[in-house]
């Protein structure tokens, strides 16, 4: 049975997700973010052996624990191609282009947070239609506009879609915040609205459980006009 651990482990409602088989207890851990002790700590009570560290882009609130989750569970990292560089140390991430009300947003979250995640190797580089071994089958896609290398992992068998931060659910389900590409997020929001799914897990903000495809397609809609 496909279980799925959210485990909140930075500000600002970033989540860090654990999805595992209880008959082999091996997880993947997606987007290990901030604080290293809380997400040990909370995997530790599960009993569940991470196999996998998967990066949905970037961003430090996403990375900031991959170089010591792999380093003490000798997990693989695995990310999208195009953010690769960015997360080994090697290049810098390119800043946002910030609508006029994300700057104080921005102001906070860069308050509470380091400029840059701790380098870690990327051990395989992911591109659009990848298919990975757990869930029944872990389809990426290529989401590129909150960072060049944005990801989102479709688990067609069990309906669920983990969206990175191309959507979140703070309050509302919206598009993403601090893009890259405002206009390409919201394409690579509407790819994720013509998936078939029930539940959404996503970067920032409270998961759906059920109807989350239609969810996102009010976003989508709204978005048009």
């Amino acid at each position: 049975m496909l279980k799925v651990l959210i485990a909140p482990v930075t500000p600002f409602q970033q989540n860090c997700s654990i999805v595992w088989c209880d008959e082999t207890m091996e997880g993947t851990a997606v987007d290990p973010g901030g604080d290293f002790e809380r997400l040990k700590q909370a995997i530790a009570e599960q009993g569940i052996k991470v196999t996998k560290v998967l990066l949905t882009h970037g961003h430090v609130d996403h990375t900031g624990s991959a170089a010591e989750l792999r380093e003490s569970t000798g997990a693989p990292v695995q990310a999208g191609a195009g953010d690769a560089a960015v997360i080994r140390g090697e290049a810098e991430m390119a800043p946002p282009v910030l609508q006029d009300t994300e700057r104080p947003i921005l102001e906070r979250r860069s308050a509470s947070l380091p400029d840059t995640a701790p380098p870690v190797p990327v051990d395989r580089e992911l591109v659009d239609a990848d298919v990975l071994d757990f869930g029944g089958g872990a389809e990426i896609l290529a989401i590129p506009g909150h960072t060049k290398g944005s990801i989102a992992i479709h688990l067609p068998r069990h309906g669920v879609l983990f969206t990175g931060d191309t959507v979140a659910n703070v309050g509302a389900v919206m598009l993403g915040t601090f893009n890259h590409d405002r206009a390409q997020t919201i394409a690579s929001l509407r790819r994720l609205a013509a998936l078939d799914v029930e539940t959404a897990r996503f970067g920032h903000g409270e998961p759906i459980g059920s109807g989350a495809g239609d969810r996102i397609r009010e976003v989508a809609d709204q978005l048009s006009h």
